[in-house]
């Protein structure tokens, strides 16, 4: 057992990492507020992308969502833990900020490692939401329409791609694809955008995913200090036995 002088001697110490801990609980709270916004925003601003991916691609807003609620629950937890001065809440608390480091760790790997698969099926999606468009406004048929309406464009590589679809035989280009709003293209090709939306929506994605993945990063490094913070508090309660007065 610890001398009461030595314990005396590490009171401010031990207050000192609890007074960082609480700081760091209460911005890693509000990462987690700031993560789930992100999710908000990604499932808002970007659902007419993910609607043209896979089945999987659509769940990386929720994914972010989840992941941000945790946080703030977390934090929540760790600052009763902190304040407690618990040896065992704290350790748990830094084993969950571990495990949740890890899992963001795997989720950026792979994600990075599939990029180039999340290309090429949202250009062979978007191709087949062409050759499938109708006026029915379907889920894909209006998410074309609102990426070429939003971004300027029309068709997949250039407005011709629109040529070989079952709509165009009937209809002609649709009304997304004008370059000024109001018109009426049918078949003229003089009022249609003329580039294609491939180029613009990756452009899109990468510049807009790129904020995700950069907050997202930054979160799960923050991650480590308070598994190191949370350690060393535990650690220096349990050996010198300290007690609350």
């Amino acid at each position: 057992m610890a001398s009461p002088s030595r314990r005396l001697q590490t009171k401010p110490v031990i207050t000192c990492f609890k007074s960082v801990l609480l700081i760091y609980t209460f911005i890693f709270w509000i990462t987690g507020v700031i993560l789930l916004a992100v999710g908000i925003w990604g499932k808002v601003s970007l659902e007419n992308y993910f609607s043209l991916l896979n089945e999987k691609a659509t769940n990386v807003p929720f994914v972010l969502i989840g992941t941000g609620t945790v946080i703030i629950l977390l934090g929540t937890f760790g600052c009763f833990a902190t304040c407690r001065a618990s040896a065992w809440m704290l350790k748990l608390y830094a084993m969950f900020l571990t495990l949740i480091f890890l899992v963001e760790l795997v989720a950026a790997i792979v994600g990075f490692v599939f990029r180039h698969e999340i290309k090429n099926s949202f250009k062979s999606n978007y191709e087949n939401a062409l050759k499938e468009y109708n006026s029915t406004r379907d889920y894909r048929s209006e998410a074309v329409d609102k990426i070429q309406s939003t971004l300027h464009c029309c068709g997949v590589t250039n407005y011709r791609d629109w040529k070989g679809t079952n709509y165009y035989s009937e209809t002609g280009f649709p009304k997304s694809c004008c370059k000024l709003e109001g018109c009426y293209p049918q078949r003229d090709a003089d009022k249609v955008n003329e580039e294609g939306c491939f180029i613009k929506v990756m452009t899109t994605i990468e510049s807009e995913m790129g904020v995700v993945a950069g907050i997202s990063f930054g979160v799960a490094c923050f991650q480590l200090i308070g598994i190191f913070l949370a350690y060393c508090l535990s650690r220096a309660i349990t050996n010198n036995q300290y007690e609350i007065v």
